[in-house]
């Protein structure tokens, strides 16, 4: 215990080091930065400067990085050094107060969405003095927004602080109606349970869609796969306890509170779970985790996959986002307390997340949209793409009493028994947990279980912070206007209700009647990335960025295009890889099998033996057809891919997902049936066998 102390939060510039190492004033004064958003003066960032150069020195660092999340889906980096040419031969060491604040970076080489032209390059880096600085290796990293030459946000960070903004200021205004002066600001919470694969990087090496893609393009499922339900929460193997241990001391050094780590359903899957923090830290450390994940893994001789579905025919990787409201005085405001139906609070804050997640739903969908978590949501593993809300059965009586102004009789939380005398009671949480919810109530958070595995979660906080901080403003704008605040806080709550309550469902989101009840109620139902996007310019959504002061209009149209383009790419990337694995490997190995059968037919002839019905007859039968039907589907991959319009990006997007998509799935089965009748000798890359259970 006294080492993990000691180990923790040991590379990072935090309160404590801060505390000790700068003057009362300064430190203060940053504090204010970080409470309160307050501008930091140029002295004041010199003294912050020298003493975090200090600091990162003595801790071994050489080097500074402003550390940024581009609209490329990583985390960007360019060192430079402290050394500095001190005259006569000599070198000093420096860190000027705009290093820290202000950094450079090539604007026109990261994704703009038409932002930025080639000859348009310069772009700026300006440090979040609200997430720590921290060391990695020999580089102090910093962490930074990205924004143009002109201002606008090339990145995920500006957004979410700004949404972070507009939230405080909506929530403030809710609370100081309800007579709550003693708050200052509301800062929403996240917290990320990160699921992931490993597997042998020695099969992973053999595998040209898993280096170009990240997930299998081709692969017959085993005959065992998860539905033996023996993986989930079971014993760890020692390879990957070994990984675990280095990347929980890695985490901690980084203040990264790596909470909880199990086996997933899946072969070879598993997760790590974080503590609840301030969402912009949370987006940073679940960033840094991924990039520590991969490092960490290559370090065991393994590889980590984050795709959202690396294999077919089993569980896919998600990222649930935990998602609450804090006060500066420690109270979550989505905590119903023991009397729920009591709590005008807590009722409140919950109606406009209701009216949010219904009125914007198809915003909620966009900010998880992505080729590869396309094949995630609907499957048995992972919420449907229809967004709902789970609120349990406690919580939904209630809201009926409020919605029909009859009485509710608190059950309170009841004791959990099991009827074994040894074991003793405790009290039973107030709601059960709904896996196929995409946004389920658990008790003081919202679970959002729709994110995908390799993605940052900054954008889909960013989302839900503006509109929940929509919808509290158009609750201030009417309170404020009340002369009987009690009575129209009740109608207030009661209306919102009746007008949205179509977005709870505390059903089972994997019957196929849901979709049809789904559609009953006028829910929207996106199942792709292009049909999700093609309403992300939609007036009502571009009207909620803007006015909250999240994104500009062209900000939004930059971002529309990204999206867009990035799905396009993925796609074409996979599409590519796939006809170059089936040219080069597999149709020349089934014809070298087939081949090898068709000698063995022929010297049973020879011999007078039988052939007809035979294995040898029956299976050069078999790859045959398949062989021919692989390379047609090849070769109309082939056109198709040369065949792109020229075209909208969302034209393009749609081409795609309805010509493209469909002839890759169809070359995917025929290679799979072929897989399964070529020797396992001659097949001619690493079958799911050594993917998913090659880790000892």
């Amino acid at each position: 215990m006294t080492d993990i102390m000691k180990t923790f939060g040991s590379k990072v510039f935090n309160d404590r080091i801060m505390r000790e190492r700068l003057s009362k004033n300064t430190y203060a004064e940053l504090q204010k930065t970080i409470k309160r958003g307050t501008t930091i003066s140029s002295d004041i960032a010199g003294e912050i400067a020298e003493v975090m150069k200090d600091w990162a020195i003595e801790n071994g660092a050489t080097h500074f990085t402003h550390w940024f999340h581009p609209l490329s889906g990583a985390t960007a980096e360019k060192h430079e050094s402290f050394v500095s040419t001190a005259g006569g031969g000599q070198i000093k060491l420096e860190f000027s107060p705009s290093n820290l604040v202000k950094g450079e970076a090539d604007a026109s080489s990261f994704p703009s969405g038409g932002l930025r032209d080639t000859f348009e390059a310069r772009g700026y880096t300006a440090w979040d003095p609200t997430s720590y600085a921290f060391i990695r290796e020999t580089i102090l990293y910093i962490p930074t927004i990205f924004c143009s030459y002109s201002g606008e946000a090339l990145d995920h960070k500006t957004p979410l602080l700004r949404s972070m903004e507009a939230l405080s200021t909506q929530a403030v205004r809710v609370l100081r109606l309800l007579g709550n002066n003693d708050v200052d600001h509301v800062k929403a919470t996240a917290g990320a349970e990160q699921e992931y694969f490993l597997v042998d990087k020695k099969y992973y090496d053999q595998r040209e869609d898993l280096l170009f893609t990240g997930r299998t393009l081709i692969g017959a499922m085993t005959p065992k796969g998860q539905e033996m339900n023996d993986h989930y929460y079971g014993s760890i193997k020692t390879r990957v306890s070994d990984f675990m241990k280095d990347l929980n001391q890695a985490l901690w050094e980084l203040g990264i509170q790596a909470k909880t780590e199990h086996n997933e359903v899946a072969p070879s899957q598993h997760e790590l779970a974080n503590n609840f923090l301030t969402v912009n830290v949370s987006v940073d450390q679940n960033n840094l985790t991924m990039d520590v994940m991969k490092k960490t893994a290559k370090k065991h001789g393994l590889e980590c996959l984050l795709h959202e579905k690396p294999f077919e025919g089993i569980n896919g990787s998600g990222k649930h986002n935990n998602w609450s409201l804090k006060t500066d005085t420690g109270v979550n405001l989505l905590d119903p307390g023991e009397t729920p139906s009591e709590n005008a609070q807590f009722l409140i804050f919950l109606c406009a997340v209701i009216k949010a997640v219904d009125e914007y739903q198809d915003l909620i969908r966009i900010s998880i949209a992505s080729a590869g978590n396309d094949h995630r949501l609907g499957a048995s593993e992972a919420p449907p793409a229809i967004v709902s809300m789970f609120v349990g059965d406690d919580l939904e009586e209630i809201l009926e009493s409020l919605e029909n102004d009859t009485m509710h009789k608190d059950r309170g939380r009841t004791a959990f028994k099991v009827n074994v005398h040894t074991i003793p009671s405790f009290p039973k949480d107030n709601t059960d947990r709904n896996r196929t919810s995409p946004f389920a109530f658990t008790g003081n958070k919202f679970e959002f279980r729709m994110p995908g595995s390799s993605a940052s979660i900054a954008t889909p906080n960013t989302i839900l912070n503006t509109v929940v901080a929509e919808e509290l403003k158009g609750f201030a704008d009417k309170l404020e206007k009340s002369e009987d605040l009690e009575n129209d806080l009740h109608n207030l709550i009661r209306d919102t209700i009746r007008n949205h309550r179509r977005i709870i469902f505390n059903g089972n989101g994997y019957d196929e009647s849901w979709i049809t009840e789904a559609e009953r109620r006028g829910l929207s139902n996106y199942a792709s990335t292009p049909e999700a996007l093609a309403h992300y310019l939609d007036d009502k959504n571009v009207r909620v960025m803007t006015e909250n002061g999240v994104l500009t209009r062209t900000e939004c149209l930059s971002r529309y295009e990204i999206y867009l383009e990035k799905y396009s790419k993925t796609i074409r990337v996979e599409a590519s890889t796939l006809l170059d694995m089936t040219m080069k490997d597999i149709l020349p190995a089934v014809t070298r099998y087939a081949s090898d059968l068709k000698k063995d037919l022929a010297l049973d002839r020879e011999l007078n033996m039988p052939c007809e019905g035979s294995y040898s007859q029956s299976n050069v039968l078999k790859l045959n057809e398949l062989s021919s039907d692989i390379y047609t589907d090849a070769e109309k991959l082939r056109k198709k891919l040369a065949g792109v319009p020229d075209k909208s990006t969302l034209d393009v997007a749609f081409y795609y997902h309805d010509e493209i998509i469909p002839v890759m799935e169809s070359i995917r089965r025929n290679i799979d049936e072929a897989e399964l009748l070529t020797a396992r000798e001659c097949w001619p890359i690493p079958t799911y066998r050594e993917l998913l259970f090659g880790v000892d």
